[in-house]
């Protein structure tokens, strides 16, 4: 009978060059993990601020509208209100992606603060005859945007801005 010889680990499960060759395999698999989530931020990050650079350019040419006098908007022509509530969406979609995109970065939020309190008139007004609007945004604009309007005391009825 042959004595029986002893098998090392590695030799059961293959050659160390067979081991390191897995090793590296693994790596670089997690190295393109890791690629593919960083390309996938800065594309995030990119698109917010091509759509915020696009709000600002609206704002800056529609000053009447990036800080309005909302009691005039409305006694306005039609055209002239849907173009405002328009402008206020295309506001918030871009407060959505900037904070979306730069969520670690605080001065977007201060950005899209400062910008929202001259349209929460607007909102509130539009929020009580039409409770459905808000729920076209994410459930973090929803709740900022109710958030600002009680802070800055808007309420309905009057949903005018309070002295804050």
């Amino acid at each position: 009978m042959m004595s029986q010889q002893s098998i090392s680990w590695w030799q059961k499960y293959g050659t160390l060059a067979q081991m390191a060759q897995a090793a590296v395999a693994l790596l670089g698999f997690v190295a393109i993990l890791f690629q593919i989530n960083e390309i996938r931020v800065n594309n995030r990050a990119t698109a917010a601020r091509q759509v915020f650079l696009g709000y600002t350019d609206l704002a800056f040419k529609n000053p009447k509208f990036s800080h309005p006098d909302y009691d005039a908007i409305k006694v306005g022509n039609r055209y002239e209100q849907i173009q405002y509530e328009n402008f206020v969406s295309y506001f918030l979609y871009s407060c959505e992606e900037a904070t979306t995109g730069f969520a670690d970065r605080r001065e977007w939020m201060a950005s899209c603060d400062y910008d929202l309190k001259p349209h929460l008139p607007f909102l509130c007004e539009k929020h009580k005859a039409e409770p459905a609007y808000l729920t076209t945004y994410s459930t973090d604009t929803q709740e900022w945007v109710k958030a600002s309007m009680k802070s800055a005391s808007v309420t309905p009825p009057d949903c005018k801005l309070g002295k804050t």
